[in-house]
């Protein structure tokens, strides 16, 4: 952020281990000191917490949803829908108490059963389809769900993997509810589902039975779409969003005198994702070259201010037992002869085109594409921006790998292996069609190391096979920069991407 700007750094991520009627959207929240409006970039991909795949969905259902643990502000898990658990020795065990008085939002108790069921759904059990893939039966992961007592839950699972534990924030969801969840999501958090209109919005509503006590603040929340940043600029200024969590450096300024602006390191890898079976870009010397035309220091300071971290793999630099450095194989500035003799070495003396496909609601990837396209000019590389709309960039990009380039994020949870389990050849996730028998091997290696060391050490491999191949164009961790009404207090960074709104709420004075 530029000097004149007051930016607060909240909180350090020190564990931290594509994706990204509004009741209230009229002003009304500034008056109404038990609701506040949410400014959101994205609509939801699904209303139901097991099958929702945007990280701009997960940042709404964390509201909604809990599992038997979940996050903290600090990088830790907490006992969420079980009070207690236990690991056996093997790290195939795993015993789960369950928490006194947790109440569904339709009033039932959470029993044992429920856990069963949601447990074996996400894993693949019930019908097959692993909806969780870190839990997938098929894949290492749950095996089998028994009920020991109405209080007490075992998962058995197929390999032991020091990691699995985060996983276990998976949604418990009523037994036999899950075709219901897309019309009526009915989970244990903070607030329970009122509505929903596609484009326009979700609004929530205080779960009064909930565990935590004292928790949540405020009455109602409305998470509003905001698809277009201008917009939202707008209605920030206007009064109608209280909170926006995604500023450029350029915004924050704008809006520093009637905002609160607050800024933490993000767990989103920013990326020109690079599609390994295009014809052109699967010549590894044709991607090597756009790593090298790239200006990455130019490309933080005009859209970030300078308050990105810059990057050459998939990993975040605050995970500091298991990152390696590696911008010196390409560069943080542009070495454009470099770019040009790859060029020239692959049959593209005379330079190449190339399309870079960029969800148009992200302020921050359409800025980043901008100044990036400049910069592959000077080595011939002649880029084009289309902007497509953020179903658009789901449907065919992310699920359909119909593309060639595209920027955009992709998040993480508080596993360091999250990231890097993506580019494995099989993975679903896998959008860019990275393909190495050694990063599969690796990985394997990795996954099912429990020497912190050792693992470690394959995380750092896997990092250098992906940067050696080219395999992407990494670029930053962006800071998550955001703008919330001076009479708010208790936003809360986390080292995952949500918007917790439980803890929000009006300051005294503001009374």
């Amino acid at each position: 952020m530029k000097k004149r700007l007051s930016v607060y750094f909240m909180v350090t991520l020190l564990v931290m281990t594509a994706l990204c009627g509004c009741a209230g959207g009229t002003g009304e929240s500034s008056e109404d000191k038990s609701s506040v409006v949410v400014g959101v970039q994205q609509d939801i991909d699904s209303l139901d917490p097991h099958k929702a795949t945007a990280a701009g969905t997960k940042e709404i259902l964390f509201n909604i949803f809990e599992g038997l643990v979940k996050p903290d502000a600090n990088g830790n898990l907490m006992n969420a829908v079980a009070s207690d658990y236990t690991i056996s020795e093997d790290g195939l065990v795993y015993t789960f108490t369950l928490r006194d008085g947790v109440k569904f939002h339709n009033g039932d108790d959470v029993t044992a059963e429920d856990v069963k069921y949601s447990l074996e759904r996400v894993a693949g059990i019930l019908d097959g389809t692993a909806l969780v893939s870190t839990l997938s039966a098929a894949g290492g992961g749950i095996t089998s769900v028994d009920i020991l007592d109405e209080k007490t839950v075992q998962v058995t699972v197929g390999s032991a993997n020091t990691e699995l534990i985060y996983s276990f924030t998976a949604a418990i969801i009523p037994a036999g509810s899950g075709e219901d969840m897309e019309a009526q999501p009915v989970g244990t958090g903070p607030f329970s589902f009122v509505s929903y209109k596609p484009q326009e919005g979700i609004v929530v509503k205080k779960n009064e039975d909930y565990w935590q006590e004292g928790l949540p603040y405020l009455d109602e929340v409305t998470f509003k779409i905001m698809s277009n940043p201008d917009t939202a600029l707008l209605d920030l200024q206007g009064g109608s969003i209280d909170i926006y969590p995604y500023l450029t450096d350029s915004q924050a300024e704008e809006l520093q005198d009637d905002f609160r602006i607050l800024a933490a390191p993000s767990n989103v890898v920013q990326a020109l994702f690079l599609n390994n079976t295009d014809e052109l870009l699967s010549d590894v010397r044709v991607r090597q070259a756009i790593c090298y035309a790239l200006d990455k220091d130019a490309l933080n300071e005009f859209v970030f201010g300078g308050n990105a971290a810059v990057i050459s793999s998939a990993m975040l630099p605050t995970l500091q037992t298991f990152y390696v450095e590696k911008n010196d194989v390409y560069g943080t500035g542009a070495n454009i002869q470099k770019a040009k003799e790859l060029l020239r070495d692959a049959g593209y003396p005379d330079g190449i085109d190339l399309e870079i496909k960029v969800p148009s609601n992200y302020e921050v990837h359409m800025q980043t594409a901008e100044v990036a396209a400049e910069q592959l000019k000077a080595a011939g590389i002649n880029a084009q921006i289309t902007p497509v709309e953020w179903e658009t960039w789901l449907n065919d990009v992310y699920n359909g790998r119909q593309y060639q380039a595209t920027i955009s994020g992709i998040t993480c949870d508080q596993t360091p292996g999250y990231l890097l389990n993506r580019f494995q050849s099989d993975s679903s996730k896998n959008f860019i069609n990275y393909t190495n028998p050694a990063y599969d091997e690796t990985y394997a290696l990795a996954a099912a190391s429990l020497d912190l060391t050792e693992k470690a050490g394959y995380y750092k491999q896997l990092q250098s096979l992906l940067v050696e191949d080219a395999g992407t164009a990494f670029l930053t961790v962006p800071p998550i920069t955001v703008a919330i009404k001076p009479e708010l207090e208790g936003y809360t960074f986390y080292p995952v991407y949500v918007q917790d709104m439980s803890v929000v709420r009006y300051s005294s004075s503001a009374d």
